[in-house]
C-alpha cells in the first residue's frame, strides 16, 4: 500500500500481498458500545451493540448485573444481524418505560471468549406537572424566574424566549444561570411581560421541552429608586466549593443583585488564570474551565462592585479524576508453552482498584489455576499456555467517579511463518525524513525477522535504525548515503524479500516571503522562491493567512497569484496577519512565512489636559493615539490666540515618547491648545482643542528696541522707536513712557510723557541740541526694566538766502548772523555767472555739523576656527579728516547681556583687522565706525561667525543612468569645503575598486561616467581615509554581451599590419643613417629652431589650468556673504555731532581751492579674489 506522502512507489503497481486466512478464528471485539440515554419519548429507547469475530459472536445482555434477555420481553423488539444486536420498545406511552430504567452491559461471545461492553444507563426524565406562575417585583429589586429543567445524563441548553419564539435579551442586568433560571440584578418597568418561557434543549435526543410561560409584573413607585450595594444571588454567601473531574469542563458563576448594575472581575488567589484553559463568558458572570487539570486546584474569587460598594465570593476548586489508562494490555497470538504477561495500569483520583475477569466472569469465580497469578501492580501472568487458554480477559479499573474496562485477547495457536510484504518494492523518501521499510509477517509463534543492507554494514548498530514491532525497519533522518538494497528475512527459514531505498533532495524555500509594511490602499506582494527535486512532480503552492487557506478571488481581484507569488491589492486592516507559502510535493512539504503589517499616519492625541499652571508656565498632557505600526517621532503643540481666532501657530515640538510638556506662555493671552502626532508617514489630524486658558497679566518684561531721534524740523525733538509686539504687552492698558533731558546742564530730572505708539514730538527744544532719551514699556500691572539712555538731536536752524552752483545742482547757503554755512563735500566753481551775490573779499565762518558717514562696506573672512578678519572700505563722504576707526563687537546671546569688546585703529589707511581667540561655537555682531577730530561717525553692522574646519558633506543621494551616476549632497553649514574621494566596484565583472579624481564639497553635484549598463555597483565616499557614505546602485539598460570577433581582430589581419610596421621601421633607420653621414638640411631651420622653442607662446591650456586652479581655490572657500541677505550694507543709526569752525579767506588761495579738482572718496575697496568665508547669520 502507498501510505501518505512519506513514501512513493516507483513501480506502477504498489500493492501489498494480503495474506488472508479464511480458516483463522478471531476472538470477539466490541466495535460499537451501547450509550447512556435520557428518554424523553419512546423513540429514544434504543440499545445497540456491535461486535466482530470469527466465528460471528453471540450477544447477551445484563441489566443491573442480572442476565437480561430482550427477546423474551413482549414489549421489546429485537433486530439481530451478524455482528449486531439492537432492541427497542414497542410501547407508545412513557409510563411503560419505567421498568426498563437501569444499567445495561452487552456481552459478545464465540468459542474463543467473551468480550464485555461499557456500562450504559437508561434514565426516564422526572417530569413534573407545570403550573402557570405569576411573579410581582418592585422596580429596582432583584428577581429570579425558575426553569427547573429535568435531571438528565445529558447537559441541557437553556433558551428563554417569548411567545413569538424570540430570545429574551440578556445583559449584565438580565441573564440565565447554569441551573436554567433567569436572574435579574434589578428589574425595570420594561421587564413586565406575561410570556417568559424556558425552553430546554437536548442535542443528543434532538428534544426541546417548553415550560409554562411566566408572568412578571414590575410595580413602580413614586420615589426615586434607591441604590443598593451588590449581594450574591448564585452562589449565595461568601464561599462555595466545587469538585471537577480531570479533562472535563467546569463553570463558576457569579450572579449578583444590585442597583446600579455592578461590574464583575475574576482572579485566582494563588496565581494567574490559565490563558489556555480558562475563559470569561456571559458578560463576565461566568468563568469556564476547559479540559481542567490538577494544576487548576486552588481558590478563585469573583469581585462585584458598583458605586455603593463591592462583594467578594471565594470558590474552592478541587480537581479529581475518574480512572484512565496508563498502560493497556495488548491482544496477541501466542504459541503453546509461552508465558503470557498482561500489564494493566490505570490512574485516577482517588487511585483506582484493578480487577480481572475471564470472559466476563470474575477470576474469583473461575477455577483456580496455579499457572495464573495477579501481581500487586495489577499485572496478570499466565505460564505455559496451551490451546485451552485461549480466552478474552477484561481488566477493570474503578474508583468513586467511575469505571473503565478493556478487553484483551489471548489466542493460543500454532501457524507457519509467512512474509506478507511483496518482494521488490521500491521506496522513495526525502532526505531528513524517517524511512519505513515494511516486512509484515504472520505466524505463531510470532516470526523473528532480520534486516541486511548493501550500503550499511552493521545495520542495527546505527542509532538512527530501529526494528519496528511489526517487523518493519525504521531509519530516522535519512541521507543519500542510506540509498541501496535492503533484505528482510525470517529466522530459521529460507523466506526473504528485498526492498530498494532511494533518497531525494528535500524541498526548500530558497527565498521566503519577507515581512512587509504597507500603507492602506496599496498593493502587497509576497514572493516565494523554492527548489524541488527534479524527480518529483511539479509542486502545489498553497498560500495561507493565519493558517487558513487562501483562494484566488476572481470577483474583486483581492487575491491573485502569479506563479508562486501572492499579490494582495487594496490592502486594508483585515489583511494584516501572517502569510505562509506552502510548497507541497508528493513526498514532503516546505513552508515559510512573512508578516503583513499596515502602517499609516497616527491617530490624533486625545484627552488633552492642562495642569500645574504657575508663573506663566503650565503642563499640557495628552494620551497618544494609535501609532498604526509606525512609531511616533514627535508631537507638535499649537496654540490659537483668541483675539486672532482661526489662526493656529506652532508653539513647541516634543519627542515622540513623551505624553506631556512644560509650556512657557505670554502673559495676558487667551490660549487654546491642540496637538499633532507625527510619524514617518506624516502628520495626524489635529486633536480636539482644549478649553480656553487665560494666562495672567504681569508687568512688561522688555522695552522697545532701536530708540533714536529722527528730528528734521527746526526746534523740535522727534523721539521714535521700534514698536513692540502685542504679545510682549503682558497686560492691559499698555503704554510707552518716553523720557528725555538735555545731555548737558539739565540736571537729574527727566521730562516724561506717555503714548501708545511712536513717535513722540517735543517742541521748543532749540536747534541741533543733544538730548538723552529713553523709552520704557508700562501696563496696568507695572513697568518694564529700567531702560538705558541714548543720545538724540533736535532739528537744525537757518534759512535759504542765495544759491551757488555745486557740480550741476543748486546748493542752499544758510545765513547765520551774516556768516555762511556750507556742507563739506560741496564743490564750488568760481568764475561762473551764478555767483552774483557772493563777493570774493567776503569772509565767513563755516560750521561743520554733519555726522561722519559709516564705512562704505565690510567683509568678513575666517582664517581659522578662532580668528576673524574684517576688511572694509572707507566712508564715501568722510565730512572731515579721517583719523582712524573704532570697532566694537560682542557675542550674540539670548539674554543680550554679552559684554562689548572694543578695538581702536588709529591709522586711517588701515582697511583690515584680524581678531583672535574667538569662541568657535558663538556668533558675533560687529560695529565699525570712522573717526575724525570731531568724534565718531555712524556705524556699519555685520553679523558673522568663524568658519569651522572642513567636514564631509551630508544628505548624499545618487541617481543611476545607463553609463553614469549623478551624485548630490549638502555641504555642512559653517564648515570649510573639502575634497573627498569617490570609489566604485562593479560586482558583475569581478573587477577591483576604482577611484575618480577628488571632488570638492562646495560643488552642488558630480556625475560619475564610464559605468557599464545593466550592472550592479557598490559605491563609497571617503574623506580623510574614512568612509562616510556607501550604497549599492544598479545602472539602467541591459548588460553588454561579449563582443563577437571581426576582421580587425583576426590573426591574418594582425600579421599584415605587423609586417607593414616592420618595413616602415627599416626605412626610418636607413634615413637616419644617411642624415648622420652628412645629409643636407636648411640652415635657416636650424637657426630658427631654438628661437621657435624659446618664443613658443603660452598655450591656452596654461591659462585654462591657472583659471581652473584659481576657480577651484575660490570655490573651495566660497563667500558665505553671497548667500546671505545680511551681507548688504546695514548702517546703524548713530546720532552724534561735533562742530568745527574754520576760517577761510576768499582770496586767490580760496579761488584756487575752488577751482582745483577734488579727490572725493569714491574709490572702493576691491576684493581682489580674497575669500569671504564667514558664515553670515540669517
Amino acid at each position: 500500500m502507498c501510505e501518505g506522502r512519506s513514501r512513493k512507489c516507483t513501480k506502477r503497481t504498489c500493492s501489498l500481498s494480503i495474506y488472508f486466512f479464511s480458516t483463522v478464528k478471531k476472538p470477539p471485539t466490541i466495535t460499537t458500545q451501547p450509550e447512556s440515554v435520557t428518554v424523553f419519548s419512546v423513540e429514544d429507547f434504543v440499545m445497540t451493540c456491535e461486535a466482530s469475530g470469527n466465528p460471528a459472536p453471540i450477544f447477551q445482555w445484563t441489566k443491573d448485573g442480572v442476565a437480561f434477555d430482550p427477546g423474551v420481553d413482549p414489549e421489546l423488539k429485537v433486530t439481530e444481524k451478524s455482528g449486531s444486536f439492537v432492541f427497542y420498545t414497542l410501547s407508545v406511552t412513557m409510563d411503560s418505560l419505567k421498568p426498563y430504567q437501569g444499567k445495561y452491559i452487552c456481552l459478545a461471545s464465540n468459542e474463543l471468549g467473551t468480550a464485555v461492553s461499557n456500562e450504559a444507563t437508561l434514565t426516564p426524565p422526572a417530569q413534573q406537572k407545570e403550573k402557570k406562575v405569576s411573579v410581582t417585583a418592585e422596580e429596582g429589586h432583584s428577581i429570579v424566574l425558575k426553569c427547573n429543567p429535568p435531571q438528565s445524563s445529558m447537559e441541557p441548553i437553556i433558551h428563554w424566549m417569548d411567545w413569538r419564539l424570540r430570545h429574551i435579551a440578556e445583559s449584565e442586568r438580565v441573564m440565565h444561570g447554569t441551573d436554567g433560571n433567569l436572574y435579574f440584578a434589578h428589574v425595570t418597568a420594561e421587564d413586565s411581560r406575561d410570556d417568559y418561557t424556558c425552553n430546554v434543549q437536548y442535542l443528543a435526543t434532538r428534544t426541546i421541552l417548553a415550560k409554562e410561560p411566566i408572568t412578571l409584573t414590575v410595580t413602580s413607585t413614586n420615589q426615586v429608586v434607591r441604590s443598593r450595594r451588590p449581594h450574591m444571588m448564585r452562589p449565595t454567601g461568601t464561599h462555595s466549593s466545587y469538585l471537577a473531574l480531570r479533562g472535563q469542563s467546569l463553570v463558576l458563576e457569579c450572579l449578583v443583585q444590585a442597583f446600579p448594575t455592578p461590574k464583575v472581575k475574576w482572579l485566582r488567589k494563588d496565581g494567574e488564570l490559565s490563558e489556555s484553559r480558562t475563559s470569561v463568558e456571559m458578560f463576565d458572570r461566568r468563568l469556564r474551565f476547559t479540559n481542567i487539570s490538577e494544576s487548576d486546584n486552588g481558590e478563585y474569587q469573583c469581585i462585584a462592585e458598583n458605586t455603593q460598594g463591592k462583594i467578594v465570593h471565594t470558590y474552592t476548586v478541587t480537581v479529581e479524576a475518574a480512572p484512565y489508562w496508563v498502560k493497556e494490555p495488548l491482544s496477541q497470538l501466542y504459541a503453546p508453552g509461552e508465558t503470557v504477561k498482561l500489564d494493566c495500569q490505570a490512574d485516577g483520583i482517588p487511585t483506582p482498584t484493578i480487577s480481572w475477569t475471564l470472559n466476563g466472569t470474575p477470576l474469583s469465580d473461575v477455577d483456580k489455576d496455579p499457572r495464573r497469578s495477579v501481581s500487586a501492580s495489577g499485572a496478570l501472568t499466565l505460564k505455559d499456555v496451551n490451546f485451552g487458554d485461549t480466552a478474552i480477559y477484561q481488566c477493570r479499573a474503578s474508583n468513586k467517579h467511575g469505571t473503565v474496562l478493556t478487553n484483551t485477547n489471548v489466542y493460543v495457536i500454532e501457524l507457519e511463518p509467512q512474509i506478507l510484504t511483496k518482494d521488490g518494492v521500491s521506496y522513495e523518501f526525502v532526505e531528513g525524513q524517517k524511512a519505513l521499510l515494511e516486512c509484515d509477517t504472520f505466524g505463531s509463534p510470532k516470526p523473528k525477522v532480520n534486516w541486511e543492507s548493501e550500503s550499511m554494514s552493521s545495520l542495527l548498530s546505527d542509532s538512527r535504525v530501529n526494528l519496528a514491532i511489526n517487523g518493519g525497519l525504521e531509519i530516522s533522518n535519512v541521507t543519500h548515503d542510506d540509498e541501496g538494497l535492503f533484505t528482510c528475512s525470517v529466522e530459521n527459514s529460507n523466506m526473504s524479500v528485498n526492498a530498494q531505498l532511494e533518497i531525494l533532495n528535500r524541498t526548500v524555500v530558497v527565498s521566503p516571503p519577507q515581512d512587509l509594511k504597507v500603507q492602506p490602499g496599496h498593493t502587497a506582494t509576497f514572493r516565494c522562491v523554492y527548489s524541488v527535486d527534479p524527480k518529483l512532480n511539479p509542486p502545489f503552492i498553497q498560500w495561507r493567512k493565519n493558517e487558513q487557506k487562501i483562494f484566488e478571488s476572481h470577483s474583486d481581484d483581492r487575491y491573485t497569484f502569479e506563479g508562486s507569488d501572492l499579490i494582495i491589492s487594496n490592502v486594508q486592516q483585515v489583511d494584516e496577519g501572517v502569510y505562509t507559502c506552502q510548497v507541497i510535493t508528493d513526498l514532503d512539504m516546505a513552508e515559510a512565512s512573512g508578516t503583513l503589517t499596515l502602517y499609516d499616519r497616527p491617530d490624533p492625541p486625545t484627552l488633552l489636559h492642562i495642569s500645574k499652571a504657575k508663573n506663566h508656565t503650565m503642563t499640557l498632557s495628552w494620551t497618544p493615539g494609535d501609532e498604526h505600526n509606525s512609531p511616533i517621532i514627535e508631537f507638535i503643540v499649537e496654540f490659537e490666540d483668541q483675539e486672532e481666532r482661526g489662526e493656529w501657530e506652532e508653539l513647541k515640538r516634543v519627542g515622540g515618547t513623551k505624553g506631556n510638556t512644560r509650556l512657557s506662555l505670554w502673559p495676558h493671552l487667551s490660549y487654546r491648545f491642540r496637538v499633532f502626532a507625527v510619524n514617518e508617514v506624516g502628520k495626524s489630524a489635529p486633536s480636539k482643542s482644549t478649553e480656553v486658558y487665560e494666562a495672567p497679566a504681569k508687568a512688561p518684561g522688555k522695552n522697545p528696541k532701536d530708540v533714536r531721534s529722527d528730528s528734521t524740523n527746526l526746534d523740535t525733538l522727534v523721539i521714535t522707536w521700534e514698536e513692540m509686539d502685542k504679545r510682549d504687552f503682558n497686560g492691559p492698558d499698555f503704554r510707552y513712557r518716553v523720557m528725555w533731558r538735555r545731555a548737558v546742564g539739565s540736571g537729574p530730572n527727566w521730562n516724561t510723557n506717555y503714548t501708545t505708539s511712536p513717535p513722540l514730538i517735543v517742541h521748543d527744544v532749540g536747534n541741533f541740541s543733544s538730548f538723552e532719551i529713553k523709552v520704557q514699556a508700562v501696563n496696568k500691572e507695572g513697568e518694564g526694566p529700567d531702560p538705558g539712555a541714548v543720545i538724540g538731536y533736535s532739528g537744525e536752524d537757518g534759512k535759504t538766502t542765495n544759491t551757488v552752483l555745486c557740480s550741476t545742482k543748486n546748493i542752499p547757503i544758510l545765513e547765520v548772523n551774516t556768516a555762511c554755512v556750507y556742507k563739506p563735500g560741496w564743490k564750488f566753481e568760481s568764475g561762473k555767472s551764478l555767483l552774483v551775490d557772493l563777493y570774493v573779499f567776503f569772509v565767513f565762518t563755516a560750521v561743520i555739523a554733519i555726522p561722519l558717514e559709516a564705512p562704505a562696506s565690510v567683509a568678513l573672512d575666517s582664517p581659522s576656527e578662532t580668528e576673524m578678519t574684517l576688511r572694509w572700505s572707507p566712508p564715501e563722504q568722510p565730512n572731515g579728516v579721517l583719523t582712524g576707526y573704532l570697532l566694537q563687537y560682542h557675542r550674540i546671546v539670548k539674554s543680550d547681556d554679552s559684554p562689548m569688546l572694543v578695538e581702536t585703529i588709529d591709522d586711517p589707511t588701515v582697511t583690515h583687522l584680524t581678531l583672535k581667540n574667538l569662541d568657535r561655537h558663538s556668533h558675533y555682531r560687529f560695529y565699525l565706525r570712522g573717526r575724525t577730530s570731531t568724534g565718531d561717525g555712524e556705524s556699519i553692522k555685520k553679523d558673522g561667525a568663524t568658519t569651522l574646519d572642513g567636514a564631509a558633506p551630508v544628505n548624499v543621494s545618487v541617481t543611476a543612468g545607463e553609463t553614469s551616476a549623478n551624485f548630490s549632497w549638502v555641504a555642512k553649514k559653517r564648515h570649510r569645503s573639502v575634497s573627498f574621494q569617490i570609489e566604485f566596484l562593479n560586482k558583475n565583472d569581478g573587477s577591483k575598486w576604482k577611484k575618480v579624481e577628488k571632488v570638492d564639497s562646495s560643488l552642488p553635484f558630480y556625475q560619475l561616467q564610464g559605468l557599464t549598463p545593466g550592472s550592479h555597483y557598490h559605491i563609497r565616499l571617503s574623506y580623510n581615509n574614512s568612509t562616510f557614505w556607501e550604497d549599492d546602485i544598479d545602472t539602467e539598460g541591459t548588460a553588454m554581451m561579449e563582443r563577437q570577433p571581426h576582421f580587425p581582430t583576426e590573426g591574418w589581419f594582425i600579421g599584415l599590419v605587423s609586417a607593414i610596421a616592420l618595413l616602415l621601421l627599416i626605412l626610418l633607420i636607413l634615413c637616419f643613417i644617411k642624415r648622420s653621414k652628412g645629409g643636407k638640411y636648411s640652415v635657416k631651420d636650424k637657426e630658427e629652431g631654438p628661437l621657435d622653442s624659446e618664443a613658443r607662446p603660452m598655450k591656452d591650456e596654461t591659462f585654462g589650468e591657472y583659471s581652473d586652479l584659481e576657480e577651484k581655490r575660490t570655490a573651495s572657500q566660497p563667500s558665505l556673504c553671497e548667500e546671505s541677505k545680511l551681507c548688504s550694507q546695514d548702517n546703524l543709526d548713530f546720532n552724534g555731532s561735533s562742530a568745527i569752525t574754520t576760517e577761510l579767506n576768499l582770496d586767490e588761495s580760496l579761488a584756487s581751492q575752488l577751482s582745483r579738482p577734488s579727490d572725493g572718496p569714491d574709490t572702493l575697496l576691491q576684493n581682489n579674489g580674497l575669500n569671504s568665508t564667514v558664515t553670515i547669520l540669517d
